[in-house]
């Protein structure tokens, strides 16, 4: 049994220790926001916080994980969708087909707590995130809309 302490609750899993986080989430936890995409850490569908770091949970085993640290998925980065992002998302209209965007939202939000005013290199820098359907543009608007509302 391993314990995982994910969006603030502690959950004790049956897993192999090389089985991935992103799985562990998935199926033993059942929080389904986070998205299987490549499976080898390229895409970033799979992003999560780790102690407030992005990180690609697909490709990380959940014995690299210890129970002291802090996985935030999706589901905990705002329960009512109130964070900055959420709302800038949904005001811009980012998604198209949607897949990815949890993703790149949890990859936005780590970028945002490291640098509350970034800059377009800064974004285009730290946003790795694949998205299929092109959206890069509403992204962009959208953090540094979240960016100046934390500001105000």
């Amino acid at each position: 049994m391993v314990s995982l302490t994910i969006n603030g609750t502690v959950h004790q899993v049956d897993a192999e220790p090389d089985t991935p986080l992103l799985w562990v989430i998935r199926e033993q936890v059942g929080l389904t926001g986070t998205k299987y995409g490549c499976g080898v850490a390229q895409c970033g569908a799979c992003t999560v916080h780790v102690d407030g770091v992005a990180t690609r949970s697909c490709s990380l085993p959940i014995s690299a994980v210890t129970s002291e640290q802090k996985i935030v998925t999706i589901e905990g980065l705002s329960p009512d969708t109130s964070h900055p992002l959420q709302k800038a998302w949904l005001e811009l209209d980012v998604p198209q087909c949607g897949y990815c965007q949890t993703g790149q939202i949890m990859a936005a939000a780590a970028l945002l707590q490291a640098n509350p005013n970034p800059s377009d290199d800064d974004i285009l820098a730290e946003m790795t995130n694949i998205c299929r359907c092109g959206t890069y543009n509403r992204i962009k608007a959208a953090i540094k809309l979240a960016a100046s509302e934390n500001r105000g």
